[in-house]
């Protein structure tokens, strides 16, 4: 039957059981009786060569010379990608074979896509797909140059912080993956030292204050909740597994971290989220892991924890995914706070400070420069004064300084009190933290047009005096804003001014500098840095950032060793394309040629100049 070699390469060609490499054909032992009947006969006469063959596990027919090998794999079922043992080449021409034995290789070839070889009833059919479709997602299965060996493979699992149980994949990212080999759903609660990133960027937000009220919703072990305490909070939370007979309890501020993303039931994620809600009464904190695109490896996972493991799911979003879905179901505004972390505030009025405190740029009070007795009989009672238009670029309004009624008796007006204070400080200096302020509220304003900008009866009181005061009106101040994003569009300008600038160290196509110089740049930068910042989150330990002036681009990255050593070397990057809001990541821990940045004197200004 096989006199026609051509007829038979064709139908195994236009095969759909098996896997189809360019010149070969692979089948499961168990899906040959699916095969076109050519090719089962075909396949027999092989088998006929030569004795005591029958423990194969796939059959390779060869679709440009007349062989078949027959591979065995006896660890098919139980490895996720089990290496081979030994193949036997028929040659069904010449009526030889050739036996090539691994069982005692270092390095044998090893399979993939083990879903491929089998029919789709096979029992574990669903169980290789399902690692298959994770494997890919991570990227692992891009290149096949680095993947085809027992080595190879094992050195990019090791690239990647990954290791198996059974066929699930474990992901640490601090590269200690079997502190996180763990079973069930419950079993993905993590053991730390230290608050969770979310709960400590709300933290470093200032959402705290000494009266907040803090819950956990699906605390784990519990130390979130047990540091909070320490630290003064009113703190309590629940869990389902570790903490089933706690109360539930509504609070200021519950954190639900990284828990959305291992409840497999669309049902249940929803009502988790919205029963954290339920138990809100300020600030929702909702963190789940995201998938980011690693320039080396394809997507990867940013967040606390792991990847997969056996008995749990893992739901991967992207970050505008994420904030999709919580805003779909909450019906609130998301606001990032970091990648994969949201705060969603209940009163709109404090969500609107929230956002414009984050471009509140730090300044300093102008120092005292001719002392006079006047002012030094009343410093006392003008220092609040003085600190107040540092913090909001004005004067008070009636009401908002508690120590109005003692100035106003000495002064009669805060404006009077004030043109004692420019008696003995530069007045240019206090018009650049009117300024300052100024471009502040249009940064808030401009990066708020991404969204819902809110109605002047939205905003604050005390934001509402700012605009009036610095502005004359919000229509005024919003159609600045809106201008200044016009500018934005065009990378040219962006040029310029990085090229005129005297910090930062200017490239071919971008410039770069210290984040700590960020607050210190032109308004237009700023604004560009928050189309990045505000819309996805800094990567976490940023400390420089490359604006690129050729594409509408930002990159965080992070150096360790900045401070301490004089050409620090580059440990990872994340850019955030600003056209698709795409984010792709690099770590260079494992490159033997990591990038080095050469002349970090010119990223920042030291701090006592």
């Amino acid at each position: 039957m096989f006199n026609n070699c051509d007829e038979i390469f064709n139908i195994a060609r236009q095969s759909v059981i098996g896997k189809h490499l360019p010149n070969n054909l692979y089948v499961h032992i168990s899906a040959l009786i699916f095969l076109d009947n050519a090719l089962q006969e075909y396949e027999k006469i092989a088998r006929n060569i030569i004795n005591n063959i029958d423990d194969f596990t796939i059959v390779k027919f060869n679709l440009e010379e007349t062989k078949i090998s027959y591979l065995f794999y006896p660890d098919f079922d139980n490895n996720p990608h089990p290496p081979l043992v030994k193949s036997v080449i028929i040659n069904l021409t010449e009526k030889t074979n050739k036996i090539i034995d691994y069982s005692q290789s270092n390095n044998p070839p090893i399979l993939h896509r083990k879903e491929t070889f089998i029919n789709e009833n096979y029992p574990n059919y669903q169980k290789f797909k399902y690692l298959t479709s994770i494997e890919e997602k991570l990227g692992l299965l891009d290149n096949t140059r680095y993947i085809g060996t027992k080595k190879e493979w094992e050195q990019l699992l090791i690239d990647h912080s990954l290791t198996f149980i059974d066929h699930y994949l474990v992901c640490n990212l601090e590269n200690n993956p079997q502190e996180f080999i763990k079973i069930d759903r419950h079993k993905a609660a993590i053991h730390r030292n230290r608050l969770s990133r979310p709960v400590n960027l709300a933290l470093e937000a200032g959402l705290f204050s000494s009266e907040t009220s803090f819950f956990d919703y699906g605390c784990g072990h519990g130390l979130d909740v047990k540091i909070m305490a320490e630290n003064g909070y009113e703190s309590s939370g629940w869990d389902l597994f570790y903490r089933p007979n706690n109360p539930l309890k509504k609070s200021d501020i519950v954190n639900l971290g990284y828990i959305i993303n291992v409840i497999e039931n669309v049902r249940e994620r929803r009502e988790a989220l919205l029963k954290a809600w339920s138990l809100t009464q300020q600030v929702l904190i909702v963190a789940a892991q995201v998938l980011i695109d690693d320039r080396q490896r394809g997507f990867m996972v940013y967040g606390d924890g792991i990847v997969t493991e056996r008995n749990t799911f893992q739901k991967y979003y992207d970050q505008e995914e994420l904030k999709t879905y919580i805003e779909n179901v909450l019906n609130q505004e998301a606001i990032p706070a970091g990648l994969g972390i949201y705060f969603v505030f209940r009163d709109q009025e404090k969500a609107n400070n929230f956002r414009a405190s984050r471009f509140h740029s730090k300044v300093r009070t102008p120092r005292i420069l001719l002392p006079v007795k006047k002012f030094a009989d009343y410093q006392q009672l003008l220092t609040p004064l003085m600190n107040f238009y540092t913090e909001r670029g004005r004067l008070p309004q009636k009401g908002e300084l508690s120590q109005e009624a003692e100035i106003k008796a000495e002064f009669r007006s805060f404006k009077q009190a004030f043109k004692v204070i420019l008696q003995v400080t530069n007045e240019a200096e206090w018009d650049e933290i009117a300024d300052r302020r100024r471009q502040d509220i249009l940064l808030y304003l401009a990066l708020s047009h991404f969204n819902t900008r809110p109605t002047i009866r939205q905003l604050s009181p005390i934001l509402k005096a700012d605009i009036k005061d610095l502005f004359g009106n919000y229509q005024a101040a919003c159609f600045l804003a809106d201008e200044m994003l016009i500018t934005l569009r065009n990378l040219n300008i962006i040029k310029e001014i990085c090229q005129d600038l005297k910090v930062g160290k200017v490239f071919e196509k971008s410039y770069l500098i210290h984040l700590s110089m960020l607050d210190s740049l032109p308004t237009l930068l700023r604004l560009y840095e928050g189309c990045a910042s505000r819309t996805i989150g800094r990567m976490e330990g940023a400390n420089l950032i490359r604006f690129y002036f050729n594409i509408p681009r930002i990159s965080y990255l992070y150096v360790p060793d900045f401070d301490s050593k004089k050409e620090p070397i580059l440990k990872t990057t994340m850019s955030i394309d600003l056209q698709d809001l795409r984010v792709q990541y690099r770590n260079f821990a494992h490159d033997q040629n990591a990038p080095i940045i050469k002349d970090k004197y010119l990223l920042k200004i030291p701090e006592n100049n």
